[in-house]
This record gives C-alpha cells, structure tokens and sequence, in this order.
C-alpha cells in the first residue's frame, strides 16, 4: 500500500468530520491510500481497491460490510459491522514490500520511536501476523545487531476453531523467553481463542460472548498453565472480563497460576469487583488512552461513567500505549 493512515479522530480536523472518498481520489489519484478510523472503518481511494482487489464480485465478509453504490461496485468504504477483521484483512491484502525494503522501514520506524524516546515495546501480536514467517524481518534485524529497540513479543493465534492447536505446536517448539535481552518471547496473547474477543467498536452494541468461550478458553489456559508460559487476553467489556476470570478460577483449582504473569488489556468497563478478582489472583491490568480518541462514542452509548479508566480510579499506576491504533508518542498517553 502506498500510503497508510491511523491515529485520528474527526474532531482533531478543522472541519470536525473524516475526509470524503472523492477528497482522497483527488488527493491521491495513482497512489494507494488506506485510512483506517479506529476500529469501526477505513477509507480506501480507488487505486487501493485495485490493489487489494475489491471488485463488484467480491463478497462481503463475516462481520464486515463494503459500501457499494447503485451498480454494485466498491466505493472505498469498509464498515465493521460489528467486529473489525475486515480491516485487518484488507490490510493483509496490500502489496508486500520486498524484502529489502522491509527491512529498511522497520530500521526506519524502530528510530522514529527512538527519537520519542521509546527504547522498549512490547509486541501483542495481531490479526495476520503469523509465527514464525511474519517474524522473518525483526528476526534478521536482530541477528545482523540492527536492533535499536528491545521487543518482547506475545503469539497470537489466527484461526478460530484452530486455538489449541497453535497453542499446543507453539509450547512444544518454543520457550518461554527465548532469545536475549533485545528481542525475546513474551508469552502468550492478546487473541487466546476468538470465542472469547470482544470487540471494541463503541459505536456498535456491546457483543455476548457464545456459549462455548469457557470451554474454548479453558482448554487454552490450560495448555499455557502446564507449560508455564504468560498470557494476555483481550477484553473491553466487565461481561467478558467475568466470564474470562471464572476459566481463570476453575484452572487455578488444578493448575496453580502462582508465578504465571498474566493480564486484562484494555478492559475500559472493567467492574470493581472484577479488579478485586484480578488482585487476588495476584495479576493486572493493562490499559491505554484509546478513550481520547473514542470517548464521544463511548458516552453517547454508555454515559458517563466517572473520570478515566476504572483502573485508574481504583489505585492503579500502570498503563500501556496501542501503537498500532494510536499515536505514537507516548506524550499523548501521559
């Protein structure tokens, strides 16, 4: 793609809106554009729905939704309708840099947080990023002693039905912690099992979780429980976060999770008596600042609900930056 947008909100324009479809054609005739908006849509110009091959025949998929005008053809604009994998996927369809080319713009963005300030991040894995073949760069980075940040990074399994499996290959293969001090793996997460990943579009209704997520979830925990590996586990509502703490409890009666680190992240409707349970587990809580960008949703549908992260509120003093979704710098999370 030949150029890719993220971190906005309308009201940071002057014009209090996004822009339109024909702004970016005008803008950007030949070259391909993809703006992503939070996690409810991305703008795509028509030099980008040639690239990722959206056509008149393409389907819509499962949870997502491609605007079409009166004949039917794409106009550019990919709605999460509710849940934000066809976001993700159309990023997955973008051309790839060779080689070369990605190893020179991640060396490019490892700086570029460098001059912030960052000099360490952690990796929560994502959707389409799968181990080892997608770890291929910052792994020849690492052994050629280009690094200039240390990475730890968390697996994060891709295909729903297929969890334990991922899991099960992965533990065999790898060891927690592998690697050294400047590129190591971390653990498990954030995607444990799909069953049990809300998502965090505001501006849809909250989503029930299915029937089958303890289970599903209980069988991963327990693969990462004998193999003592960490975890983190996606989890915007307390709905979610309750359900999740329950698998947690049943697995700790026979796998003790004593010295296991694991957390919540983001968990922006977290209750009290939630956070209570995670303290008594001995664990935490990992949040950002994305209710800077999404707060105006957030209260049209929920209220207001205090000030700032129910975390903060109770006591809590660490926090983390989605640099992925969010800016960048971290100033704008302090």
């Amino acid at each position: 793609m030949g150029a890719r947008g993220r971190r906005f909100f309308r009201t940071q324009f002057a014009e209090k809106r996004l822009p339109t479809l024909g702004e970016i054609n005008a803008a950007a005739p030949d070259t391909p554009v993809l703006i992503l908006h939070l996690y409810d849509r991305a703008l795509l110009n028509a030099a980008a729905l040639r690239a990722v091959g959206y056509t008149k025949d393409t389907p819509d998929p499962p949870g997502g939704a491609i605007q079409r005008d009166a004949s039917g053809n794409p106009t550019g604009l990919l709605i999460a309708s509710p849940a934000a994998s066809i976001l993700y996927s159309t990023l997955a369809r973008s051309p790839k840099l060779p080689f070369d080319y990605q190893l020179n713009s991640t060396r490019h963005f490892m700086r570029d947080l460098n001059r912030l300030g960052v000099t360490s991040v952690i990796d929560a894995g994502g959707g389409f990023q799968t181990y080892p073949d997608d770890y291929a760069v910052i792994q020849q980075l690492h052994d050629d002693g280009q690094m200039t940040m240390r990475i730890a990074y968390n697996l994060f399994t891709q295909k729903a039905g297929e969890e334990k499996e991922d899991f099960r290959r992965w533990t065999a293969r790898a060891k927690y912690h592998q690697g050294d001090d400047n590129f190591r793996l971390n653990g498990a997460g954030e995607m444990l099992v799909f069953t049990a990943a809300d998502f965090e579009d505001f501006r849809m209704l909250r989503p029930d979780m299915p029937a089958n997520m303890e289970g599903d979830l209980e069988g991963v925990i327990r693969i990462l429980a004998q193999n003592r590996w960490p975890w983190r586990l996606h989890a915007t509502y307390d709905e979610t976060i309750t359900r999740a703490l329950d698998v947690f409890k049943t697995v700790n009666r026979d796998i003790p999770l004593d010295g296991i680190h694991w957390f919540f992240d983001h968990a922006e409707t977290i209750s009290e008596r939630s956070i209570d349970r995670v303290a008594a587990l001995g664990e935490g809580i990992a949040f950002q600042h994305r209710m800077a960008y999404q707060g105006e949703y957030f209260i049209e549908r929920y209220g207001a609900r205090g000030r700032g992260h129910p975390a903060v509120q109770a006591g809590a003093r660490g926090r983390g930056e989605d640099l992925g979704r969010n800016r960048r710098d971290p100033r704008c999370l302090l």
